[in-house]
């Protein structure tokens, strides 16, 4: 397993070398995003709409964080279950999504996604969206405000420590992981 420092927006070529179970500290910027956006968004481009931001080399967390305490840049931001994206991530891959941030499995039609248009999935830490928050430099809402905390955000994060999940040659850790310590 590898350790990687990758800046956003990524490329083909960043994704391919990322392998399952490789650490990663991403910097640059992302966007936060959860169903109800995701919803809104896939609704958009069916109707000919523009998305909120350029999708193209972009990564989507799956966070709605909790309120901002005063003197911080966002509250705390901890990774949802990935697989409520999973109608509408095929998608958004289709046109320019390099990654996903969350936790949780991910449904085999996503996975075949990202497998076709290079796409990776990276793990978060449940737990500890106290630090991951941390990580975070900047936070703007750029869309949907009405959704609260489920809005869409423009992120500048430094370092977020990260770990590759599924990979764009079809790896998944949820299982290769698990067969390391079943019983044969």
């Amino acid at each position: 397993m590898a350790e990687y420092k990758l800046n956003t927006p990524l490329t083909d070529a960043d994704v391919e070398k990322l392998k399952i179970g490789d650490s990663v500290r991403l910097s640059g910027v992302i966007y936060t995003a959860r169903d109800a956006a995701h919803k809104r968004m896939v609704e958009g481009l069916d109707k000919g709409q523009p998305l909120p931001f350029d999708i193209k080399g972009s990564l989507v967390y799956y966070v709605g964080p909790s309120p901002t305490k005063p003197g911080n840049v966002i509250g705390s931001a901890g990774p949802t279950t990935a697989y409520r994206m999973d109608p509408y991530a095929p998608r958004l891959m289709e046109i320019g999504m390099k990654g996903m941030i969350a936790k949780g499995k991910r449904s085999d039609d996503v996975k075949e996604a990202m497998n076709k248009h290079k796409v990776v999935y990276l793990g978060a830490t449940g737990g500890a969206a106290a630090l991951i928050a941390k990580c975070v430099k900047k936070c703007d809402v750029i869309a949907y405000e009405d959704l609260g905390p489920e809005a869409v955000r423009r992120l500048e994060v430094e370092d977020m420590p990260l770990v590759v999940v599924t990979d764009c040659h079809k790896g998944d850790l949820y299982i290769e992981g698990r067969k390391q310590y079943e019983v044969k």
